[in-house]
C-alpha cells in the first residue's frame, strides 16, 4: 500500500478513536447542558481561541441556523470592551482543550460577575476552565493525529462533533422543524429581508448627542435608550463619532473619569457606518467583522449626515425595538 494511503487511513483511524472515546465519556452533564441551552432567554455565546477558536465559530453558525441564537466572541477582544455584548441572560459554551489558555481563562471571572452560566468543552475538568464552569463536557481523546501529537487535530474533530450532537438535541428538544429552518437560510425570511435596503429596517429615533455635550448627558442619552451606545453629530448633524459602553470602561481603566469633560474628547473618531441605501446583509456582514451590534446610518459616504441607527436584531427579525 501506498505510504500516504496508509498514513491517511491512520489518521482516520486515530481520529475515530477519539471519537469513540468522547462518545463514551459522555454522561448526565450532557443532558444538563441541553436544559441550560434550551432553557437559555438570550444568546449562546461560544468562546475559545486558535484552533478552538475556529471550531467554535462553526458550531456557533451551526446553532444560529437550526433555531438557537449564537454569536463567536474572542476572549482577547471580549477583554478590551466587547463583553459589553453580553446579556445575564445569555449562556457561554468555552472551549479549551487543555483548560488552561491564559486568554480565555482571564475573562471567565468578569462573565461570572456578569451572572452567565458557563459550560465548558475541554480534556481536563479539574483544570482552571473546568473549576470555573458551572458545568464541563469532557472532550478528551487517547492522542492526536498529528504524528508529534501536538498540532490540535483529533481533539478538534470530537469538539466540532460534540457541537453538532448539541445543536441536533436542540432541534429535537426545541421542536425545531423544516419551515423554521428555511426563515434562516437564503430564499427565506432572512434572505429576503437581507435584500432589503437599510433604510427600510433602520430607526430613526437615534440616541444622539451633540459635540458640544459633556460626557454625563452623553451617558444619560446611552442609559435611555439600553443599546449601550451613543451617536455624536454636529450641529449640521454629521456624524463625528460614537460612545460605548466598552469605550467607558476602557477611559475608567486608564484614568479618572471626568465627566464634564466634552463628549468629542472621548469619543472614537471616524467609526463604522452604513448608507441607507446599501442592502442589509452588508450591515450584517460589517457587524460580524468588527463585533459589534449597532450602527449609525447615514445619507451617503461624503456628507455622512446621520438618518438613523440599525441593530443586529433588526437584521435578524427579533423583532423592534422600543426606545424609551
Amino acid at each position: 500500500m501506498n505510504k500516504w494511503l496508509q498514513l491517511a487511513q491512520e489518521v482516520f483511524e486515530i481520529e475515530i478513536q477519539g471519537l469513540e472515546q468522547v462518545k463514551k465519556d459522555l454522561d448526565h452533564n450532557f443532558d444538563l447542558a441541553i436544559e441550560i441551552l434550551a432553557k437559555c432567554k438570550g444568546r449562546v455565546v461560544i468562546t475559545g481561541i486558535g484552533k478552538s477558536g475556529l471550531v467554535g465559530r462553526k458550531i456557533a453558525a451551526t446553532l444560529s441556523s437550526t433555531g438557537t441564537p449564537a454569536f463567536f466572541l474572542h476572549p482577547v477582544e471580549g477583554a478590551h470592551g466587547d463583553l459589553g455584548m453580553l446579556q445575564k441572560e445569555d449562556v457561554v459554551l468555552a472551549i479549551s482543550n487543555s483548560g488552561e489558555t491564559d486568554e480565555l481563562n482571564a475573562i471567565i471571572p468578569s462573565l461570572r460577575q456578569l451572572g452567565l452560566r458557563i459550560i465548558s468543552l475541554t480534556s481536563n475538568p479539574n483544570s482552571t476552565l473546568g473549576k470555573l464552569s458551572d458545568l464541563v463536557l469532557k472532550v478528551k481523546v487517547p492522542r492526536e493525529a498529528c504524528p508529534l501529537n501536538l498540532a490540535p487535530t483529533a481533539s478538534t474533530t470530537a469538539t466540532l462533533v460534540l457541537g453538532d450532537a448539541l445543536a441536533v438535541c436542540l432541534i429535537k428538544k426545541k421542536e425545531f422543524k423544516e419551515e423554521d429552518f428555511k426563515l434562516y437560510h437564503p430564499g427565506g425570511f432572512l434572505g429576503k429581508r437581507l435584500s432589503e435596503p437599510i433604510r427600510s429596517l433602520m430607526h430613526s429615533n437615534i440616541p444622539l448627542v451633540s459635540n458640544t455635550e459633556s460626557l454625563k448627558k452623553a451617558l444619560e442619552v446611552m442609559n435611555k435608550t439600553n443599546l449601550g451606545i451613543v451617536i455624536i453629530s454636529d450641529e449640521k448633524n454629521i456624524l463625528q463619532g460614537v460612545f460605548t459602553d466598552g469605550d467607558l470602561r476602557r477611559l475608567a481603566c486608564k484614568e479618572n473619569i471626568d465627566y464634564n469633560k466634552s463628549i468629542s474628547e472621548v469619543m472614537t473618531k471616524n467609526p463604522k457606518y452604513i448608507q441607507e441605501s446599501e442592502k442589509s446583509a452588508k450591515a450584517l456582514d460589517l457587524m460580524e467583522e468588527k463585533q459589534i451590534t449597532v450602527l449609525p446610518v447615514v445619507n451617503n459616504d461624503k456628507e455622512k449626515k446621520l438618518v438613523g441607527i440599525i441593530h443586529l436584531h433588526d437584521l435578524l427579525g427579533k423583532g423592534k425595538l422600543k426606545f424609551s
